[in-house]
């Protein structure tokens, strides 16, 4: 593994999870209470024993850097390294990325530097515990150009992914990328032997989606980039590869969640509060890394808190807490009830502006949270109620925005005592 190199992709503008991404890239969106995003590809990669990690970005990209310049540090003896490759100029391309597949090429010759073995493509804005050594080995066996990890997804769902057909030595023969037609998607069902075959699950209505991790011979991916103008893997790259490469699918059956819109990260991030959580964050074996805070413990007084998950230095009085995650340095004052929420908490900068007289940061007095994302460093007023009164799907605001019936709250935002939204 270590003739491995990883290429994390977290360059797009994060439309989708807007507000979440105002100011910052999609990779840097906290998750889980203390995490980032990148986090997680970086630790599965570091699990496997790769050590040599860029993540490429373009768009918000100051959080990003400075999360990963405090985070991941190697000792001497490693040559381990997680470098972020921003979109730049140079004199031979004056082009922004245009795409997964383009920003690749474009640093194909840093990806190239070491002379790996395999080159690992794996997104940025996903939820997963996945062994990519599995993913390499059998790669390796197969002898492959190109590797994609698959998962089995409900026919319904098709729409939403990369979908593909496999034949039985678990060769992709197929690919559509985010199939419309409704008779197409009743052709991609794939038989319980086939699920069998790949290590999955034999369920009936399924069809086989790609994940977005891909594991590529360099001289493979070489071949399909240098000298094309393809943008996109799903849409291009991985089509002409099945047309003249050897490509095949590695089956993962455990828990996988792509955070591409507010109403998809809201629901994983409250699976993470159930009593045993299909994302396994408590696994002395596979920690999540991020960066080390040094925090005191949250302080809980008089509270009731049912199914939640409560990071540190927070100071929780006098509340109802359901089924919501409260990040760092989270405060909820006396009387407010907190459900199905996420409130993400503060930064030291802003609590220590409140110690000089700012608005005060956190949950006020006798709020109501419900169904809710509150950004990090709100001030939310006294007697707040964010319900959702009028039962909107969608709506923009100078505070807040609603995404899927979700209300947001932007970073940094406050919303006066006795707001209503």
């Amino acid at each position: 593994m270590q003739n491995v190199v990883t290429a994390i992709l977290g360059g797009g503008q994060g439309t989708r999870l807007w507000p979440l991404t105002r100011d910052r890239a999609k990779p840097a969106v906290p998750v889980a209470g203390k995490f980032r995003l990148i986090d997680i590809p970086i630790s599965n990669s570091l699990h496997a024993g790769i050590h040599r990690i860029y993540v490429l970005t373009q768009v918000n990209s100051a959080s990003l850097h400075r999360h990963l310049a405090q985070t991941y540090r190697f000792d001497a003896f490693r040559k381990g390294f997680v470098n972020l490759l921003a979109a730049t100029q140079s004199l031979d391309n004056r082009e922004w990325y245009q795409g997964t597949a383009d920003a690749v090429r474009q640093n194909l010759a840093r990806l190239n530097y070491t002379s790996p073995k395999e080159i690992l493509v794996l997104s940025g804005d996903q939820l997963y515990l996945m062994d990519l050594r599995d993913l390499v080995s059998y790669h390796r066996d197969k002898s492959g150009d190109l590797t994609v990890a698959v998962v089995p997804v409900p026919l319904e769902r098709a729409g939403e992914f990369g979908v593909l057909k496999v034949d039985d030595d678990g060769r992709i023969s197929e690919f559509f990328e985010k199939p419309g037609d409704p008779e197409l998607r009743e052709t991609l069902e794939v038989p319980p032997e086939t699920l069998t075959r790949l290590g999955l699950d034999p369920a009936p209505g399924h069809c086989l989606a790609s994940m977005g991790i891909y594991c590529f011979r360099p001289s493979a991916l070489d071949e399909l980039l240098v000298g094309t103008t393809t943008t996109d893997f799903g849409h291009e790259v991985i089509p002409a590869a099945i047309a003249s490469l050897d490509v095949f699918a590695h089956g993962y059956g455990g828990y996988w969640r792509d955070i591409g819109t507010i109403p998809s990260f809201h629901e994983a991030s409250l699976e993470l509060t159930t009593a045993v959580p299909p994302l396994n964050l408590y696994s002395p074996d596979t920690p999540i890394y991020t960066h080390a805070r040094f925090l005191a413990g949250t302080k809980i007084q008089s509270c009731e808190v049912q199914n939640s998950v409560i990071c540190e230095g927070g100071l929780i009085a006098g509340a109802t807490v359901s089924r919501s995650i409260l990040g760092i340095r989270s405060v909820i004052r006396e009387g407010s009830v907190i459900e199905e929420s996420v409130v993400m908490g503060a930064n030291r900068m802003a609590l220590r502006a409140q110690e000089d007289g700012a608005t005060s940061v956190g949950i006020g007095r006798d709020c109501v949270i419900r169904r809710a994302i509150v950004d990090f460093d709100a001030c939310i007023g006294d007697g707040v109620q964010l319900v959702n009164e009028s039962g909107a799907d969608h709506a923009d605001a100078e505070n807040y925005a609603i995404r899927g019936g979700v209300i947001v709250v932007v970073r940094g935002a406050t919303i006066p005592a006795g707001t209503v939204i």
